[in-house]
Parts: structure tokens; C-alpha cells; sequence
């Protein structure tokens, strides 16, 4: 693409940007006091960050609202080290009873402290008597998360927390979690596992607040079928909130839709109206998106301002190692609990990915702010900035991703980086933001399809998925038409 090209495609997001914010803007009295958009940087905003939401605390046995809840039970010492307290190598809790939940993980009071050590859990299924073997929770989950100095990563509420695990439908549960103690002082009194200990049980519920949907409403129970058009918007079921994060999407998708519907290369090249003429846009198709709606965000979990930085150069992959368990149509339930594992277990400001992709091969819409802008999302840490993170559900170290959801990450990636003039087989530079491979302010050059692990010394995306990338990159450029 010609400079002139590449020039008048970025005046046409910028202005963009300030569109859908006045559309949000624009909306009846009672609605757009929520969306603040940040003006676009290379860091994020220093406003004042909302207030934490913490789930009202209930019986562990009573029913979970609509809109989902999250249990949050402190461990204890196990076992022959119950006398050492804290300072315990091994805690955990007991076969319980509690509250229906359908996702697991655990959280400590320190992010920047690392659980050395081992989390199993082992659930019963609700309404039955049949406890499942004991699974492992993956503890390295902290460089999933936002940039050092950052507002979001110091907030106070930030928690150190091991990736999240599916479980699907459960009423009972235990938890074991034991310090790695080879190579490790083990005197007594010594700390071998962080502080605040706290198992987390996270009920999705069925994606809209209590009375947000009428008797007879369909919830987010399932995605529509791919290749269908943008459905009926839920214009009945829309708070301030989810005005607001439908809003930035105006240009895509009536408000209050639950997908952005796919569009033809044709298609796609003819909305590029800024294009100098003569020149060839290199930009993939646009693929159907299930929006936030169509998975049942409840926007208020969320802070209510969005954050931008100034392009999108690059893309860094993912899985959520969360379990290969679920159904293609449980993946809204399964987002809605990442989400708000993200919020109100983790601390963060929203859910930490741009995108999400289910073994379907589905695309989701992740953190609020409009999926064709620069939204700051937690992802890489280190790497938010001037990039997007894009996670497949699921666990992929050991198993062989299905080809439709590295075809959903090509369509996605060809689209997206399109929209920014980037080639997805080409390389390009981005400024660390401090991270145990690069150190702040180190301009490192990164495949613009990137993994996880490329800018962070972690397994993520799994070994099976990150030998797919190469693939992907030159299947997204087709896509673009390079």
C-alpha cells in the first residue's frame, strides 16, 4: 500500500473512533453517562479507575443470580502442616458442598508473587454423586495480564490468580494445592506459598442482569450458526452498559445486535472509502463476530471507560487453558466465566483478551471499546500496546488444535491487521513495557502474528497451537490478498 494510502486508512479510524463515540454519546438521557472513551495513546489513561465490584456475598447453596456469581472461599492448611498456618506447604479445602459453579481457579493477594507449586481439583457434577478425578489447574497465568505502570495494573485490586478451568455444570468440590519444595528452603516459618490463598468458584449464569430479559427471551445460550445474518437486535435487554459497548460497533452492526455479520473481500474493500484511488488494499474478509451481546456480557462487571492506543501492528495468540471440555455451544458460558474470573476474581479492568475463538471456529468480540479500533486489552504483559490478543478456548500443549479455529484466527487476523496496513506474514517492531524476556523500552522485532510465548517466556499458546502460526501467516495474507 502506498504512504498516501496508508495515510488517509489511518485518518479514516481515527475518525471512526470519534464516530461511534458520539453515537454513544448521542443515546437517549438515561444511557450515556457510561461510555467514556480515552483519547487514543501509547499508554493507558490515568483517570480515575471505577470502583471494584465484588459479588454480594449469599448462602453457598443459594441460587446464583442471572447474571451469574462468583463463591470466593479462603484455603486452610492440610493435613500434618496444619500447625504452621500461612506458612503451610500444602493448603486447601475439603470435599464441600457449595453453590452451582461451572469454572475454577485460585488467587493469591500479590500479583507479582508466583505460586511455585502444584493446584489440583477434583468436582462433583450437580445433582449427582459423581466426583470427577483430580484435574491440574495451570498456575502460571500472571503474564496474562496488563503492562507494568500501567492504571489498570495498579489499581490495588490486581490479584496474582492460575488460569481458569472449565468443569462444566457442579455442586462440590476440593482443592489441593502443594509448594514446589525441591531446590526450595523448607525451614519453618518459611513462606512457600503466596499469601491469600483463595479458591474461586465462578457461576456464568445465562448472560443478561435479573429481569434485564422478559419471560419467553432468548438468553446467550448458543452462537448462531455461522454464515447466518446479524439476528434481531436485544434492544429490550440493554442497560447503559451494554449501550455503551454496542455503541462503538454502530459502524458495523445496529445497536444492541449480537453478531457483526461477515462481509465479502468485495464488501469489505468497498467500506474503505478512503482508499487513494489506484491503490490495492491488502485486507482480508470480514469474518461474522459474535459481539458481547451475543455472548451476554454483563457490562456492568466491567469499568465503564474504554482505552485505546494508536494502531494495531500486531497479534499475539493464545490459548485460555482452560480444558478442552465444552461444547461449541456452551463457549458464551464458558467467555461469560473467564470474564468474570478476569474482573472480579483477578482484579483486572475487563476481560483481558481483544478476541476469543472457540474450537468451532467462532469468533467473539473481548474487552469493550469496538473490534475494529485499537482497544487496549491485558494479554501479553509487556506487549498491549499497539497489538491485540487473540485467545482460543481451550488447552493446547498437548492437543492438536482443530483447523477451524486456526482458520477463524487467519480470517480474524487478515481483517483486523488489514484495517492497519499490516502484513500478517511480515515482521514489525513494538517497545516492551517491561516483561522477564525484554525490559522496558526495548524495541524488539516480532512476527506480526505472534505467539504468546514470543514475547513473554511462558508455554502459552501450547506447543501444538504456536506450531501452527507459521500456517496462519501466510494463510492470512492470502486472505489480504498478498
Amino acid at each position: 500500500m502506498s504512504r498516501i494510502g496508508h495515510m488517509r486508512r489511518s485518518r479514516f479510524l481515527a475518525s471512526s473512533i470519534g464516530v461511534t463515540c458520539a453515537a454513544a454519546l448521542a443515546l437517549p438521557a438515561a444511557l450515556p453517562a457510561t461510555a467514556s472513551a480515552a483519547t487514543p495513546t501509547d499508554s493507558s489513561s490515568t483517570a480515575p479507575l471505577a470502583p471494584a465490584r465484588i459479588s454480594a456475598p449469599t448462602s453457598p447453596l443459594a441460587p446464583a443470580p442471572a447474571s451469574g456469581g462468583t463463591q470466593s472461599l479462603p484455603l486452610v492448611p492440610l493435613g500434618a502442616d496444619r500447625n504452621l498456618g500461612p506458612a503451610a506447604p500444602e493448603q486447601g479445602l475439603g470435599k464441600r458442598d457449595v453453590r452451582s459453579f461451572s469454572l475454577v481457579g485460585v488467587v493469591w493477594d500479590d500479583p507479582d508473587t508466583e505460586l511455585q507449586g502444584r493446584v489440583q481439583v477434583r468436582t462433583r457434577a450437580k445433582g449427582t454423586a459423581r466426583w470427577s478425578g483430580w484435574q491440574d489447574v495451570e498456575t502460571h497465568n500472571h503474564e496474562h495480564a496488563a503492562d507494568p505502570d500501567t492504571a489498570e495494573r495498579s489499581s490495588g485490586r490486581v490479584r496474582g490468580s492460575t488460569a481458569p478451568l472449565w468443569v462444566g455444570d457442579s455442586d462440590g468440590v476440593e482443592v489441593r494445592v502443594r509448594a514446589e519444595t525441591q531446590g526450595r528452603t523448607t525451614a519453618p516459618g518459611v513462606q512457600m506459598l503466596p499469601d491469600g490463598l483463595r479458591l474461586e468458584l465462578v457461576d456464568p449464569g445465562s448472560g443478561f442482569p435479573e429481569g434485564a430479559a422478559g419471560p419467553g427471551a432468548v438468553h446467550a445460550a448458543e452462537p448462531p450458526p455461522v454464515g447466518t445474518p446479524v439476528d434481531t437486535p436485544r434492544l429490550g435487554a440493554l442497560t447503559a452498559e451494554s449501550a455503551a459497548a454496542s455503541a462503538v460497533n454502530a459502524d458495523l452492526a445496529p445497536l444492541g445486535a449480537t453478531t457483526i455479520p461477515s462481509l465479502s473481500r468485495k464488501e469489505t474493500v468497498e467500506r474503505l472509502a478512503n482508499v487513494a484511488p489506484g491503490v490495492k488494499p491488502y485486507i482480508g474478509p470480514r469474518p461474522r463476530i459474535v459481539t458481547r451481546a451475543g455472548w451476554g456480557a454483563d457490562e456492568k462487571l466491567r469499568e465503564r471507560d474504554f482505552r485505546y492506543t494508536k494502531r494495531v501492528s500486531a497479534a499475539f495468540v493464545h490459548h485460555t487453558a482452560s480444558g478442552n471440555n465444552y461444547k461449541c455451544a456452551q463457549a458464551p458460558s464458558v467467555i461469560r466465566s473467564i470474564y468474570r474470573y478476569h474482573v472480579v476474581s483477578s482484579g483486572w479492568r475487563d476481560i483481558g483478551y481483544n478476541f476469543l475463538v472457540d474450537k468451532c471456529g467462532n469468533i467473539y468480540e473481548g474487552r469493550a471499546g469496538g473490534v475494529a479500533k485499537a482497544v487496549m486489552g491485558a494479554h501479553t504483559l509487556g506487549f498491549n500496546t499497539n497489538s491485540m490478543g487473540i485467545a482460543v478456548l481451550g488447552s493446547y500443549t498437548t492437543t492438536k488444535p482443530p483447523a477451524v479455529a486456526v482458520k477463524g484466527i487467519a480470517q480474524l487476523t487478515a481483517w483486523k491487521l488489514g484495517l492497519y496496513g499490516a502484513n500478517p506474514n511480515g515482521k514489525t517492531y513494538l517497545t516492551s513495557g517491561g516483561g522477564n524476556l525484554y525490559p522496558k523500552g526495548k524495541k524488539v522485532r516480532l512476527h506480526v502474528i505472534s505467539g504468546h510465548r514470543d514475547g513473554f517466556a511462558t508455554e502459552c499458546p501450547g506447543g501444538r497451537l504456536y506450531g501452527k502460526l507459521g500456517a496462519t501467516r501466510k494463510e492470512a495474507a492470502r486472505y489480504q490478498g498478498r
